[in-house]
């Protein structure tokens, strides 16, 4: 518990006290946010405004990781539930973090340096969130385990809030599962992230309930070898899993102090694209794949209905919404972008209570068999 609390006080205050110096710096360095010229025209206020900012938190985090191993390491050993040292779970969630935070970062430049809303093209963004994806993955179900719990990082089962045996897939086919997540996952939040403190503050919440979720799985971690029925509790390194979630979570709180309206600095596709792959890799390691839906629906929701949009526009030339992504339709609609960041941060509260209600259902059902 005391590394977990230490990692997001950490995390909160290198991202509090480190976001004013990256506003100066990108300022300097005219590293404004290109805005879109078909978007709503109350948007074309923020040009100017630095971005990248996703960098800081991104930083916040591995720092709040190596200070909070300090006080895993002064621990009785009979307390760890994670190998002393960086583990492959660490390697594969920090890597997601840092790796497609480097590819937004570098979207994000090609962005300023050319002065419009383009970046990388979304062939090239996909080629690096394959290799990205398909590289930590690899790590992730091939890499043997440290400790006597598991083999691997991640298992070769689909799983909901456990393991689900009798959906049991080829390694080969959840490394394209865990691809694929990454990849919808680091979309669907640079997506939601459009208006100020939006991304920032559904990321902090749905990481906040990925280190509940994962500092009850380490509280109760001898039940990883118990099967109920066709489904099975396991869970690898609970502790750096919490570890890293809370950081990141207090990182994106941190932030979001700058980032609120009027925002002082956007985070940026580094931000976006990192949180994204943070959160499709902490579902696999806590074993909530199939639950992820639920606990990021308004990052679903707000993908599902582009995939509307676009479908829709291809094949009937006709638009469902009046533009996407989802928050820009109500914004012509002539919703205040204060009324939509906290309406919409409504709806992630609903998705992350319901999703920590089905997992805590199901322990209690896990309980009733032993």
């Amino acid at each position: 518990m005391r590394a977990v609390i230490v990692s997001a006080i950490v995390a909160f205050f290198v991202t509090i006290a480190l976001t004013p110096f990256a506003i100066r710096f990108f300022s300097r360095l005219r590293a404004g946010q290109p805005i879109r010229t078909d978007g709503p025209k109350a948007h074309l206020s923020k040009k100017g405004t630095p971005t990248m900012g996703g960098v800081v938190f991104i930083l916040a985090t591995v720092i709040a990781y190596v200070v909070a191993h300090f006080v895993v390491a002064t621990l009785p050993e009979r307390q760890l539930g994670t190998p002393n040292g960086m583990s492959a779970t660490g390697v594969v969630l920090l890597g997601l973090f840092v790796g497609l935070g480097a590819l937004g970062f570098i979207d994000d430049f090609l962005k300023v340096r050319k002065k419009n809303s383009l970046g990388l093209s979304p062939r090239r963004k996909l080629i690096g969130q394959t290799i990205v994806g398909g590289g930590l993955g690899a790590v992730a179900l091939w890499v043997p385990a440290s400790t006597e719990h598991h083999d691997t990082v991640a298992a070769s089962t689909v799983s909901f809030l456990r393991d689900i045996t009798w959906l049991d897939i080829t390694k080969w086919g959840t490394l394209a599962l865990f691809v694929f997540v990454v990849i919808s996952m680091s979309n669907a939040v640079n997506l939601t992230d459009g208006l100020d403190g939006l991304a920032s503050g559904a990321a902090m919440m749905v990481l906040g309930s990925y280190g509940l979720i994962a500092f009850w799985q380490y509280r109760h971690w001898n039940l990883d070898s118990d099967y109920v029925g066709d489904y099975k509790y396991a869970v690898r390194d609970p502790l750096e899993i919490a570890i890293i979630a809370a950081a990141a979570a207090a990182a994106c709180f941190g932030f979001l102090w700058w980032n609120t309206s009027p925002a002082r600095i956007f985070m940026g596709d580094t931000g976006a694209l990192g949180l994204g792959g943070l959160v499709a890799g902490l579902a696999f390691a806590t074993r909530t794949v199939l639950l992820l839906p639920v606990l990021a629906i308004l990052f679903t929701i707000i993908a599902a209905t582009w995939v509307i949009q676009i479908g829709s526009f291809r094949l009937y030339h006709r638009r469902v919404f009046r533009m996407v992504p989802l928050q820009h339709h109500f914004e012509l609609a002539g919703w205040s972008e204060v009324n939509i960041v906290v309406r919409f941060w409504i709806i992630a509260g609903i998705g992350v209570l319901s999703a920590l209600g089905l997992f805590y259902a199901d322990f209690l059902r896990v309980m009733e068999f032993r």
